[in-house]
């Protein structure tokens, strides 16, 4: 089994190189899927963030309310790692027990947003870094997410800098163009290394 970790910062494009992957024939497990789903309703996970946040993080129906909890937590770097300490350790075990059951022969790439901030790299055969200029980045979430360009930049500083980023890198692939070029680059990448 070939175990790739992707990554890349907010509006690089990550989601179309994992989509291309998946269509590819990888076992592609998104990490931001995995933080949702280990705190869905009933779970021990949901009654984790509960203990530490209190009720007023539930919705009316029970869900987790991710506005109020981000607005708890971001620019609160205490209150971040005590969520971050309730939410990274059960996605990690999810994930190594879909890794578990992908094929022996497959090739699983763990889709992880902060793969460098929280030094995973380590655990895979290959790293590859979806990169984009800032500038770039910041118009696709004007444009795309409707975002004021001082948001963008706040999310974008609350990542790893691209530097980082491209530093902890085996392969990087260049989207400063279209999603086409992209999933090119995807293909060469499949073809050519996985």
């Amino acid at each position: 089994m070939l175990k790739i970790g992707l990554t890349g910062g907010i509006a690089s494009g990550k989601s179309v190189a994992a989509s291309r992957l998946r269509e590819l024939g990888a076992v592609v497990i998104d990490a931001d899927a995995l933080a949702r789903e280990v705190v869905e309703p009933g779970t021990p996970g949901l009654a984790k963030v509960v203990d530490a946040f209190s009720k007023a993080v539930l919705t009316h129906d029970g869900g987790l309310d991710r506005p109020k909890l981000g607005a708890l937590v971001f620019g609160n770097p205490d209150r971040l790692a005590v969520l971050n300490s309730i939410i990274h350790p059960l996605v990690r075990e999810r994930a190594a027990a879909l890794a578990a059951a992908a094929p022996k022969a497959g090739v699983v790439v763990q889709d992880i947003p902060l793969l460098v901030e929280t030094g995973q790299g380590h655990n895979f055969h290959l790293v590859v870094v979806v990169d984009a200029p800032d500038a770039v980045r910041v118009q696709r979430m004007m444009q795309h997410r409707h975002m004021t360009a001082a948001d963008a930049r706040a999310r974008m500083a609350a990542q790893a800098g691209r530097q980082d980023r491209l530093a902890a890198a085996d392969v990087v692939l260049d989207n400063s163009g279209s999603k086409e070029e992209l999933r090119d680059a995807v293909d060469r990448l499949w073809k050519f290394r996985l």
